[in-house]
């Protein structure tokens, strides 16, 4: 008889856990356990440790989090940093208290310092200043990895992390104001071609640098890495040093972004960069060396993942109203 697993994806409706989701319903061995944030209040540990214990679940995605662009990071740090700890430390810790062995945490490539060595090693956690506008929500995420850490060294769990450098894609979010910068970009070059604009302000200087990852790419690495032989990943990591980039290894500038999207789009109008509003750190491009030697890579081009994500948005504008 083939015993399926039952895996429970936190955060399934968002644009990575839905990702997850597409495709470990692929999965023959797989049942999965899912919650929305009414059913199940995932600051509350109480409800959550109940939750793990009645259901017994077997793996952990840990993909839920509040996250946002500059704009939201800025108005709401305490709210970032609050919720998300609270998240980690409730999944975590009951996981471990409800004896589930395996755990993947997804962080963000935000942990790093805000000038670290180019590309971006995992080794340069905690090496240096983090940056300013999203450091509660980058300290968070550090915590996230360190958790998992920890449970592993005391308890002998295996719990591991995934960072992934800047997602997009379907079931992302395009609020006007506190999108990322791929789906703000979208929904902004998308209505300027409705209403015939003739130009469309980009924010920064368009001088960094930035790498993007397709949300199924990043799903593909998590079950991947999720799925390794213990042996494998331990080889390939330390007890302090746990954590795994996910990326494409390749980054362009944020004008040479701002351009793809308007191509994509069909906006033929001018593009200015307005350099008053903050740029973020200068460059993030991640060193994937770690993940490529396991095995995975990525397959979705920048270009691809845009064209992809806009179809889907065209296809779900009732959603963005407003």
């Amino acid at each position: 008889m083939n015993i399926k697993k039952r895996v429970f994806v936190a955060g399934h409706n968002g644009m990575v856990g839905s990702a997850l989701v597409r495709q470990l319903k692929t999965v023959d061995n797989v049942e999965l356990v899912l919650r929305s944030r009414t059913q199940l209040d995932l600051t509350n540990q109480q409800a959550v440790l109940e939750f793990f214990i009645s259901e017994n679940i077997d793996q952990v995605y840990l993909a839920a989090a509040k996250v946002g662009g500059i704009v939201a990071n800025n108005s709401f740090p305490a709210d970032f940093i609050y919720e998300n700890l609270m998240i980690e430390c409730n999944i975590i810790h009951s996981a471990h208290l409800a004896g589930i062995q395996e755990l993947l945490f997804l962080g963000s490539s935000c942990i790093y310092p805000k000038l670290a060595e180019q590309p971006i090693d995992e080794s340069s956690l905690l090496t240096g200043l983090l940056e300013p506008t999203n450091e509660p929500y980058a300290v968070a995420k550090i915590a996230g990895i360190k958790l998992c850490e920890s449970y592993n060294r005391q308890y002998q769990r295996d719990y591991r992390s995934v960072m992934p450098s800047n997602l997009y894609g379907e079931n992302d979010n395009f609020h006007p104001e506190n999108s990322h910068v791929i789906p703000a970009l979208l929904r902004r070059f998308h209505e300027a071609k409705l209403k015939g604009d003739k130009e469309v302000i980009a924010w920064g200087s368009g001088k960094p640098m930035r790498e993007f990852l397709y949300v199924d790419d990043m799903a593909a690495a998590s079950i991947y890495i999720m799925n390794l032989d213990k042996s494998v990943y331990d080889e390939n990591t330390e007890p302090m040093l746990s954590h795994i980039n996910v990326g494409t290894g390749v980054d362009c500038t944020i004008r040479e972004l701002v351009e793809t999207v308007a191509k994509v789009v069909g906006f033929e109008g001018n593009i200015k960069f307005d350099d008053t509003k903050p740029d973020g750190a200068p460059r993030k491009l991640m060193n994937v060396d770690r993940i490529k030697s396991l095995g995975w890579k990525y397959s979705v081009s920048l270009e691809s993942g845009l064209e992809r994500a806009y179809s889907w948005f065209l296809d779900n504008q009732n959603r963005f109203r407003g």
